[in-house]
């Protein structure tokens, strides 16, 4: 990973080749962002900068020394990764445990989507945690002299995921810095992290991309420019929402033109076309219409933004911002915690294995009800 691979952040990028062509490293150090920024993609370049032999002018890591070779592979001896597990039955759990998904993780994944590395855990509504177990781990692989670099770098994926033992056990390293040891932490969720770890830490704020930024990084992958641009600003500011949101876009429109219908028949207490709809709703299976209940609770809160005049709020496309010019006059005040709380509830009930036929009719029916109600 380069520097050069990571769209702008260019400020924090001289900064921290500044701290490695200085020598003068953080024995701890933060990264701190919103997701989907690649802020874990950064920390990789960085690790991969302080150990290459041989750095560019332009200051990049080479790509091409022994160091840059393990680097690229995943393989560097002195660099350890450390990020959030499940124990899956086990009494304990370890990154470790985890390498070879990690290592593909990464590949596949280079801006860190955690829902995906819920998934590849294999539970992707269990709680990943950091555990005690890996503190003890680190402490352990960091008592051992360097192998091939000056630096062994620890990299933390989403510190605020330890388990308060572990973060007590790791404070006392943060504390007591070994030589020669750095450790660099990623974090979505700073604010969780033990206070007096954060405090100890060097941090480099990451911002999130504005929407030209967002544009021209999906416009780079192939992405049509009127698609990326609507995909720019449902992102705000994260590239991984960006992204999903175009790989996506087939299937929201299909959710854009099946909301538009429950809510327009809805609006007209057309009954007999509701329970039609519910029971085509149902043909996209449980997952699906997870997806499509979550969808439709965005839209609600969309246009209760748009409603209340705080446009700047709303992130849609334009077929969707179209449709709520008019839509978004029944979402008030009155009904939209309501609405999102019956679908909310309906998606619940689905996940929980329920009749869909049966949830989705009898929440359209409910959405009746409170259409008018503005």
């Amino acid at each position: 990973m380069k520097f050069c691979d990571i769209p702008g952040h260019e400020h924090a990028k001289e900064r921290l080749r500044s701290m490695a062509d200085s020598g003068r490293l953080p024995h701890a150090l933060l990264l701190e962002g919103p997701a989907g920024i690649g802020k874990l993609a950064l920390a990789r370049a960085f690790a991969q900068y302080i150990h290459c032999t041989a750095r560019t002018p332009d200051g990049e890591p080479c790509g091409v020394c022994p160091q840059c070779v393990q680097h690229s592979t995943f393989n560097h001896i002195d660099t350890i990764f450390s990020y959030p597990v499940l124990k899956n039955g086990r009494s304990t759990a370890v990154s470790d445990d985890y390498l070879p998904d990690w290592r593909s993780f990464l590949e596949k994944e280079p801006l860190a989507d955690f829902g995906s590395w819920q998934k590849i855990l294999g539970n992707p509504n269990g709680q990943p945690q950091i555990y005690v177990e890996e503190s003890q781990q680190i402490i352990s692989r960091l008592s051992f002299t360097s192998h091939a670099a000056s630096c062994k770098i620890v990299i933390m994926w989403l510190p605020e995921k330890m388990n308060l033992q572990c973060a007590n056990k790791l404070l006392k390293l943060i504390e007591e810095p070994l030589p020669g040891v750095m450790l660099i932490m990623i974090s979505d969720a700073p604010g969780q992290i033990l206070p007096t770890i954060y405090s100890r830490l060097q941090r480099v704020p990451l911002q999130r991309y504005t929407d030209s930024e967002v544009e021209a990084f999906l416009t780079a992958r192939g992405i049509g420019a009127t698609q990326a641009a609507a995909a720019a600003r449902l992102g705000g500011g994260s590239l991984l929402k960006a992204l999903k949101a175009a790989e996506n876009a087939p299937e929201d429109n299909a959710f854009f033109e099946s909301f538009c219908s429950l809510m327009r028949l809805a609006y007209m207490r057309d009954v007999a076309a509701l329970k039609k709809w519910s029971t085509d709703t149902a043909a996209l299976g449980r997952e699906g219409i997870v997806r499509f209940l979550q969808y439709s609770q965005r839209m609600v809160r969309e246009n209760f933004s748009m409603n209340i005049s705080m446009r700047q709020l709303c992130a849609m496309t334009p077929a969707e911002e179209a449709f709520s010019a008019r839509f978004s006059q029944f979402i008030t005040v009155n009904n939209a915690e309501r609405i999102v709380a019956h679908l909310n509830d309906a998606a619940a009930d689905i996940a929980a294995n329920s009749q869909t036929k049966i949830v989705l009719f009898d929440m359209a029916v409910k959405i009746i009800i409170l259409i008018r109600r503005c």
